[in-house]
């Protein structure tokens, strides 16, 4: 599989889910997490992904980060197969396309932010003098310039979203995928972390796939995927169903 063809523009989704299934178990044990979604994003959308605890939005989300895969159905990106790709070709899938926010930051405690921020560049390989310039602009970026120096336990709850977002960008990744990125934060807090993914999307052209329980967080989307029971329950762009 020619990995070149992902940096290529074309009229197909950028993602794409095709009946997929995710079955966790067997026989009467038999989980079905997801039960056939049909799902597409386009490049630069900015989509919001709401449900109950146990409705699938965390397993399709795992799917779409290449954190799990699909007991059945196809996953393409930007019109290729996932499923066909090696774990060599799905692991620089994932270090030169995607980013990803969670709830928890997951920030390294005794290492700096520019470190924290520089790491994903160290796995691509990336010498020194370039990860610390990458770095520096991704935390001037999310609003962080002079807190480069201070590590997460010297940060507030929304700074250290800020270093774990700036950390999710250094790459410049194609789709950023953010799980529940406020939910740790209160409400002012929130709204700042929306706003800045929000201008990542716009001014970027980051797409963005956030899972969510808060209405009052996915209405920073434009698009809106509800999940109940492991199935595409609604899909509504501004209001309105889409087609």
């Amino acid at each position: 599989m020619n990995m070149t063809a992902l940096r290529q523009k074309d009229n197909h989704p950028l993602i794409e889910l095709q009946s997929v299934t995710k079955v966790y178990g067997t026989g009467q044990a038999a989980m079905y997490a997801l039960r056939g979604i049909d799902l597409c994003i386009d490049e630069g959308e900015f989509v919001a992904v709401m449900g109950p605890s146990g409705s699938g939005k965390s397993t399709c989300m795992n799917i779409l980060g290449c954190l799990d895969t699909p007991s059945g159905g196809v996953y393409k990106f930007r019109d290729i197969v996932v499923g066909k790709l090696t774990r060599y070709q799905i692991t620089k899938l994932r270090r030169f396309y995607l980013g990803f926010v969670f709830q928890g930051y997951n920030l390294l405690n005794r290492t700096s932010a520019l470190e924290n921020v520089e790491l994903p560049l160290i796995y691509r390989g990336a010498p020194a003098h370039e990860r610390r310039a990458h770095a520096l602009q991704a935390l001037q970026i999310v609003g962080l310039k002079g807190w480069e120096s201070h590590t997460p336990g010297e940060l507030s709850g929304g700074q250290q979203q800020r270093v774990a977002i700036a950390r999710a960008i250094v790459t410049n990744p194609t789709v950023l995928f953010a799980d529940e990125p406020t939910g740790n934060l209160d409400t002012s807090r929130s709204r700042e972390i929306m706003d800045l993914l929000t201008e990542l999307n716009k001014n970027k052209g980051i797409t963005i796939v956030m899972v969510t329980h808060e209405p009052d967080m996915a209405a920073y989307a434009k698009r809106i995927v509800h999940f109940l029971d492991g199935l595409v329950e609604s899909d509504k762009l501004n209001g309105r169903k889409t087609s």
